[in-house]
């Protein structure tokens, strides 16, 4: 079955932008002047996927707003020479569907996905955490590959030096990573000391799951933090059905905290083709003053 629809979340506080985020949810910062969040909607279009669904708190009605149908904003784009951007947003609504399920009571990354379940359905579907933006779509479509070709779920991997594992998910690998990036996973381990990191390959927010996933969510117990953790989920299923992971090297940008949101606006913009020059000129000026 073709892996067509995707879960964001997006129903977090976004406390780390505070007092930003008091008006403005994290997800629709702009990467100079496109939202973050519809930069991860461009990712899984490319990927073949064709229904978003965004776990949303009902507090961030902006989000819902941004999809809302606006043909000035249409008009706008279109005189000033934005017709691409004009194009994908005409895309939601017709070439995409847009839908939302509510997550109120934020209680971790698995109870988000499992908040979209009547949704999704009784079928394979992809995770995106909106925090992280990916160069282009390669990832996520061959993990759609592999989801479809295995019939279990599959992570993305990404490899970091051992001494920075701590801070991530971690594989345990059951075998050797084959020549197009693929390898069976035997287990997780969330945020393990270095010493007991069982691999340096590390989960990276994209995911494409099976719907057996929603009975592990159900019965999860709070795990680090108090929270109800995928990863949990995910290590019933490796440890039952063909689980894999996709390693590539692809350009991944961390935007959940300023840091790596103004990272992104940096190396993004000096690739616009209208404000890459000034943008390069004026880190040029800057640095020439220090």
């Amino acid at each position: 079955m073709r892996v067509h629809t995707a879960v964001i979340p997006a129903a977090g506080l976004g406390t780390r932008f505070l007092p930003a985020t008091k008006a403005v949810p994290k997800e629709l910062l702009p990467i100079i002047d496109v939202p973050a969040l519809q930069l991860v909607i461009d990712e899984a279009v490319g990927a073949g996927i064709d229904h978003i669904v965004i776990v949303n708190s009902r507090s961030k009605p902006s989000i819902e707003a941004y999809f809302a149908e606006s043909r000035p904003v249409i008009d706008k784009l279109i005189s000033s020479g934005r017709g691409d951007m004009a194009e994908r947003l005409q895309a939601i609504g017709r070439d995409v569907q847009i839908s939302f399920a509510y997550q109120d009571d934020p209680r971790g990354l698995g109870h988000a996905v499992g908040c979209a379940r009547e949704t999704v359905g009784d079928e394979p579907f992809a995770v995106l955490l909106p925090d992280e933006l990916m160069g282009t779509s390669e990832l996520l479509s061959a993990m759609c590959d592999v989801c479809v070709s295995t019939g279990g779920s599959v992570v993305g991997l990404k490899r970091i030096p051992r001494d920075d594992v701590s801070a991530y998910g971690v594989i345990t690998p059951a075998g050797e990573v084959d020549a197009d990036g693929v390898v069976a996973i035997a287990d997780l381990v969330e945020k393990p000391a270095v010493a007991d990191a069982p691999s340096d390959l590390i989960v990276i927010g994209r995911y494409v799951l099976t719907p057996d996933v929603f009975e592990a969510i159900a019965d999860l117990r709070p795990g680090a933090g108090g929270e109800l953790q995928l990863t949990d989920a995910l290590r019933v299923q490796a440890a039952s059905r063909p689980f894999h992971g996709v390693l590539r090297d692809v350009r991944r940008f961390d935007t959940g905290n300023p840091v790596g949101w103004l990272a992104a606006v940096v190396e993004i913009g000096l690739e616009h083709p209208t404000y890459g020059p000034g943008i390069r000129a004026e880190l040029e000026r800057l640095l020439r003053r220090d």
